[in-house]
């Protein structure tokens, strides 16, 4: 019986972690996909009944073949959002868009938001958070020409920005998963086209701001072809790719009502634009578009997308280090891109994104400058780590197997910290090199042997 009992624990665990990754909702199939659990969908169902019914953790919504299910705020408030800290204002949004869809009343576009923001007078950004990111933001290439830092570390935010963008729209590829499609083409087994594809357009994308630094900016070229890259072969309508809305649209769990006059769309993208281009600090520019383009909604689909990477044009533009959302949790950015819908506050996601830059910027001055503070986190599994790795790499384990490795040790360490272990452990892969390989006791020949296996994408 107790074995049974473990069973089912674990079972439950990681349902609840696969639904975490859906903000807005995950379906059966993509638990299933997600999870890797062999369950059918009788089985899978009660397994979703007991965490809705039993424990009161999750919540269902729509019906039929539209049934999404979803963690309840009570499970939510306890995942790893809590590591970032809020503000008062930053939380007391996030109570409100945390009550239940009928405690919230419709709302609609507002464009006296947008009208009421002067550049070079309005701040969203204080001063203490824009000489702060400035700070940490630095790089040694800041009078080099522009792109030259993104370009010393393209093929790490290819991968970063990628994954960490697809995952925030609930894409079930792992960083590994992404590496491995993004160096090789190798799609993973079990995982949808639709992902591999959105991962594939994040890479031409970036690829396509990087190439082009000296050209693009906050103008119609740019960012129409930047939505082009991002939504290719994604939308219903293949000629909505790359062109403005021309339709109404809904959001999912907002009671936010987007704009729906074409004449209207164009008219005001225009203006964010030309905004965006008048303001002179590259933190604010990217967080006023952060802001202006998912609450517009200028196109059919793909705006968060299209506001994440219109985000860097600033830090490609000026050599800063660019943003990558390492380690975002996409509850949280959901919650503050509603606050901006239904509210037209900032607080809430402006908490995200001071603490997201930061956490990016830490991770690429490692890169370039090959050192880094200590992370508490890497030590308090250091030896976990430090001993999977070591198997990893001396039984020459291939990356999908590698993975399936790396998430059965996470499931035996508390489960708040599974998902963040998984990243942190598929990351030092990532990172290995035959200057770091002593610190996990590997000897060069293993190594060598396992590189050969892993970069043959086999």
């Amino acid at each position: 019986m107790t074995k049974t009992k473990n069973e089912l624990q674990v079972q439950l665990e990681i349902i609840r972690n696969s639904i975490r990754h859906f903000p807005n909702g995950a379906s059966m199939e993509d638990i299933l996909a997600h999870s890797n659990l062999k369950l059918n969908e009788r089985t899978l169902q009660r397994r979703l009944s007991k965490l809705e019914r039993e424990f009161n953790e999750i919540k269902v919504t729509g019906g039929s073949k539209a049934t999404r299910y979803h963690l309840n705020v009570i499970e939510a408030e306890n995942t790893p959002s809590l590591l970032i800290p809020l503000s008062d204002s930053g939380q007391e949004i996030l109570n409100f868009v945390s009550q239940a869809l009928h405690q919230r009343k419709p709302v609609s576009y507002n464009r006296d938001f947008l009208d009421q923001y002067q550049p070079n007078i309005t701040a969203y950004l204080s001063p203490d958070d824009r000489q702060k990111l400035e700070k940490i933001g630095k790089t040694r290439n800041s009078e080099e020409p522009a792109g030259t830092f993104a370009r010393e570390i393209l093929n790490r935010l290819l991968i970063d920005l990628s994954w960490n963008s697809s995952r925030l729209e609930g894409n079930t590829y792992s960083l590994l998963d992404t590496q491995q499609l993004i160096a090789f083409g190798k799609s993973a087994a079990g995982k949808s086209a639709r992902d591999a594809q959105m991962i594939l357009n994040h890479k031409e994308a970036i690829e396509f701001l990087v190439e082009t630094v000296g050209e693009i900016g906050f103008n119609r070229y740019t960012i129409m072809n930047l939505h082009g890259l991002l939504a290719n072969n994604l939308l219903a309508d293949p000629a909505a790719v790359g062109r403005l809305r021309t339709i109404e649209v809904g959001i999912s769990n907002s009671v936010y009502i987007p704009l729906g006059i074409p004449q209207l769309i164009s008219e005001i993208f225009d203006q964010i634009l030309e905004k965006a281009t008048a303001i002179e600090n590259p933190f604010e520019r990217a967080f006023f578009v952060t802001v202006h383009l998912p609450y517009l909604q200028p196109f059919d689909d793909v705006n968060k997308r299209v506001s994440r990477l219109a985000a860097n044009i600033p830090f490609l533009e000026d050599n800063l280090s660019p943003l990558s959302f390492v380690d975002v949790p996409g509850d949280l950015y959901i919650q503050g891109i509603k606050g901006v819908y239904e509210l037209n506050r900032i607080e809430l996601l402006r908490d995200v994104f001071v603490w997201a830059y930061q956490r990016s910027a830490d991770r690429y001055a490692a890169i370039q400058h090959s050192i880094g503070e200590p992370d508490p986190f890497r030590m308090k599994y250091r030896d976990e780590m430090k001993s999977l790795i070591f198997m990893l790499v001396t039984d020459t384990v291939d990356a999908p197997s590698a993975l399936k490795e790396i998430q059965q040790e996470a499931r035996l360490i508390p489960k708040e910290d599974c998902a963040k272990f998984i990243e942190a452990v598929e990351t030092e892969l990532l990172s290995l090199h035959e200057g770091n390989i002593a610190r996990y006791k590997i000897r060069n020949a293993d190594f060598e042997t396992w590189k050969k296996a892993w970069n043959s994408g086999h």
